[in-house]
């Protein structure tokens, strides 16, 4: 297989990179979200947004870009897409779930931060 960028296609290029940005973008906001929230449970729920939806972007540039250099279609990343978008769902569950359990076994009710001030 030959994967020099002058075989690509013009319209395949472009649309990986523009799958490219969007996913760097999408996980950029993700990150951004992470650091600008407040309160644990706020923190948690950007990033997860942040790498499911731009992991599935990434990979997908990659389906196209590997599938029109080859002779035949590159799918393998969506087992990568998969295993991203069950995983990551059910740690921030297991997160959550800590975080309440020990907020609660502290005294602090079963709704955090409820009477405090958010901006």
């Amino acid at each position: 297989m030959n994967s020099d960028v002058a075989d690509v296609p013009v319209l395949a290029g472009m649309l990986t990179a523009a799958l490219l940005v969007a996913g760097a973008a999408i996980t950029l906001i993700g990150t951004l979200g992470l650091l600008r929230l407040r309160t644990f449970y706020q923190r948690v729920h950007a990033p997860t947004l942040g790498t499911t939806f731009g992991t599935a972007c990434i990979a997908l540039a990659s389906i196209i870009y590997f599938s029109t250099l080859g002779t035949r279609p590159v799918l393998h990343e969506i087992l990568i897409v998969i295993f991203v978008t069950v995983t990551t769902p059910i740690t921030l569950m297991i997160l959550v779930r800590a975080a309440l359990f020990r907020d609660t076994s502290e005294g602090g009710g079963p709704f955090p931060g409820a009477g405090q001030d958010e901006r």
